[in-house]
């Protein structure tokens, strides 16, 4: 089975009027809530990173989604689960490196225990005060596709750590994401509209496709060099053009159309399921 199907099925055992984006907004708390799990040799390899760029980037990859939701990064919990060969400067550093990625956000605990090797989920809460929270649903046709920042780098990065290379910007795009809280905070705070976003942790191709597909729409946009790799953490969203002139940096890449053949056209190459992508899944490779 691959990772969709897994999905499709806790999809039949959760609330379907909640669950679908990468945060689960609950509108009666005003808060939105997500959660990402990093586990030792899948999600990274301790000789390739220091316990300062884990703990950010496990923060961040929380923080980008709570981005993604339109909402203000308030709180974050930490579990973790670590073999006995850890020592205390290990989970000194570790904080470290999560307390400077928290982007406004406060540590309130979480959990630790032993394990075979090393596991890290973070929980992370946004307000959605003052601020309107997308959803990939959202997305209308007409609407234009604009994005904040390029492409491929990280993916770039994790080649370097893969042969062994010492290009230090690439490998920092992969270990010290950034990420653009003013384009998330100028759309929530300032589009009236319903809005669709998207952070492009598993690929600028992946969000498209899942944006149009949640939607019901299709959505045509230019080849990007880099859009089929992985943890770039920009943001995606679609929006009414006359929205444009009250932000301040991206790209149109796209248009929102009425649903057709396709679910996502990239230049002339149609993609009518998800699997077309040919993307990393993590049960399938």
């Amino acid at each position: 089975m691959k990772e969709l199907d897994f999905i499709n099925i806790i999809k039949n055992f959760a609330d379907k009027n909640i669950i679908g984006d990468d945060c689960a907004y609950l509108k009666d708390l005003g808060i939105v809530i997500t959660q990402d799990n990093l586990a030792e040799n899948i999600h990274f390899k301790t000789c390739w990173c220091t316990p300062y760029q884990l703990g950010y980037k496990a923060v961040t990859v929380n923080i980008s989604d709570i981005l993604a939701a339109g909402a203000k990064p308030e709180y974050i919990t930490i579990g973790l689960s670590l073999p006995k060969h850890i020592k205390t400067d290990f989970i000194k550093e570790f904080y470290k490196g999560a307390s400077s990625a928290l982007r406004g956000a406060k540590i309130i605990g979480g959990d630790i225990t032993g394990g075979k090797s090393i596991f890290i989920s973070i929980t992370a809460i946004g307000s959605d005060k003052g601020r309107k929270i997308s959803s990939r649903k959202n997305a209308k046709p007409g609407y234009v596709v604009i994005t904040n920042g390029n492409y491929g780098l990280s993916a770039a990065g994790l080649k370097e750590l893969i042969k062994g290379g010492n290009n230090i910007d690439l490998i920092k795009a992969h270990l010290e994401p950034k990420l653009d809280i003013e384009f998330s905070e100028t759309i929530s705070k300032n589009l009236h509209e319903e809005y669709a976003m998207m952070d492009t942790s598993d690929g600028l191709a992946d969000a498209l496709f899942k944006i149009a597909q949640e939607s019901g729409v299709t959505i045509r946009t230019k080849f990007i060099e880099g859009m089929f790799g992985a943890e770039d953490y920009n943001l995606v969203a679609a929006v009414p053009e006359d929205f444009l002139p009250k932000l301040k940096k991206y790209k149109i890449i796209g248009k929102v159309m009425e649903k057709d053949d396709c679910i996502l056209q990239i230049e002339n190459k149609k993609y009518y399921n998800y699997d077309e992508l040919d993307l990393y899944d993590h049960f399938g490779g």
